[in-house]
């Protein structure tokens, strides 16, 4: 047979059979010996093996017999008593970061991605790149101190940020925030961190958190909004995100530049000037005179609405999603989410399901600690040789 592995395959069949086993053990549960045998299909030498060699790497401890129970499928008749094992999730730790405008979030969680601490730091929208970085690396050994963790012990951190960002963590446009188009910033967190950094738009990170244990949990044809100023979107095709060839797909709020010229702080003005200062504070007072029944909030808070859902449409309109998710200023927003849907189906051929985000503010964050763990499971699943 032209796939028969020989002799000369004995290492990668050992790999194969590690991440077997270890895939058996994330449960977080102990098993038996005799468990992994049965879960595995390997036999009993084989995984004996394979258990050992994980033992060493630490990312396998054995432990005591649970005194409650036997072992499924055991009457407690005698003999050799069971061997117990379990994964170390503690073995290491990630990061999901994000930088936003106006604050740092940091969430810290194990190899199976539990989470076991967080912290959050407000920061000034105004803040210049070189201290927003280092408001980052204070809020970063903040969370390592409280729960005493290693810089060593980390695995991998997942970054989030606005702005367009290429594969290698630079910013190619961030009008957000000060300083922030072109700047390096794979680069510069590299520095702070012995192990990979992954860089990745907040939108896009938004989409995997809601669909890892969100609002899009079972929907692998999502877009999510980042309903905010300058709105913004990311979207999963077949349950893997759409980046665009340049990172810059679902910038949604680029269209007024292409007809659409009606910006934000004419949209949502309440007194026929442009809304000044034109922050979240002074949209969520628009929205919430809206929702109390101001006459005039209302019909600024229609435009909005009607720009918003145009954006939206034309990335509907393209993907045909299964679910448009609602997230930004999801706290504002949850008394238009009928009127979306209303307008979605008048602007689309196949209106899709429309939910608000679930995860909340942390939902960037979750993603970046999302995108580190998949990074963390594809080393420790390798059966590939490492590349150096």
């Amino acid at each position: 047979m032209a796939d028969r592995l020989t002799g000369g395959d004995s290492s990668l069949l050992r790999r194969i059979n590690a991440a077997v086993t270890l895939r058996a053990l994330r449960t977080g549960q102990a098993v038996t010996l005799t468990q992994l045998v049965g879960e595995t299909g390997l036999s009993r030498p084989t995984v004996e093996g394979v258990i050992e060699g994980l033992v060493e790497t630490g990312l396998v401890a054995e432990v005591e017999q649970p005194r409650e129970d036997s072992p499924p499928g055991t009457t407690g008749r005698r003999g050799r008593p069971a061997r117990w094992f379990r994964f170390r999730a503690e073995a290491g730790h990630i990061l999901g970061i994000e930088i936003g405008v106006h604050d740092i979030r940091v969430i810290l969680a194990d190899l199976t991605g539990e989470v076991v601490g967080s912290h959050f730091k407000p920061v000034d929208e105004t803040l210049e790149a070189e201290d927003r970085l280092a408001a980052v690396r204070t809020a970063v050994a903040e969370v390592l101190r409280k729960g005493a963790i290693s810089r060593d012990n980390l695995w991998a951190v997942g970054v989030g940020t606005p702005g367009i960002v290429d594969r290698e963590g630079t910013i190619r446009l961030g009008t957000a925030m000060p300083g922030w188009t072109g700047l390096d910033l794979g680069t510069r967190l590299r520095r702070s961190f012995r192990c990979p950094v992954l860089i990745e738009n907040d939108a896009n990170l938004a989409a995997i958190a809601e669909h890892w244990q969100g609002a899009a949990v079972g929907a692998d044809d999502v877009v999510f909004v980042m309903a905010g100023l300058s709105p913004g979107a990311g979207s999963l095709i077949n349950g893997r995100l759409h980046r665009g060839y340049g990172g810059a797909a679902g910038e949604i709020g680029a269209l007024h530049l292409l007809g659409q010229e009606v910006t934000p702080e004419r949209l949502l003005s309440t007194t026929g000037k442009p809304l000044n200062p034109l922050d979240e504070a002074a949209v969520a007072r628009v929205l919430r005179l809206a929702r109390e029944g101001d006459e005039v909030s209302q019909v600024a808070m229609n435009r909005f609405l009607t720009r918003l859902v145009q954006s939206v449409a034309a990335l509907v309109l393209a993907i045909d999603p299964q679910l448009v998710v609602i997230g930004g200023w999801a706290a504002g927003l949850d008394g238009v989410l009928e009127p979306l849907r209303e307008r979605l189906a008048q602007f689309t051929l196949r209106a899709p399901e429309v939910a608000l985000a679930a995860l909340g503010s942390e939902v960037v964050a979750m993603g970046a600690l999302r995108v580190a763990l998949d990074h963390v499971e594809d080393q420790l699943f390798a059966v590939d040789p490492p590349r150096f």
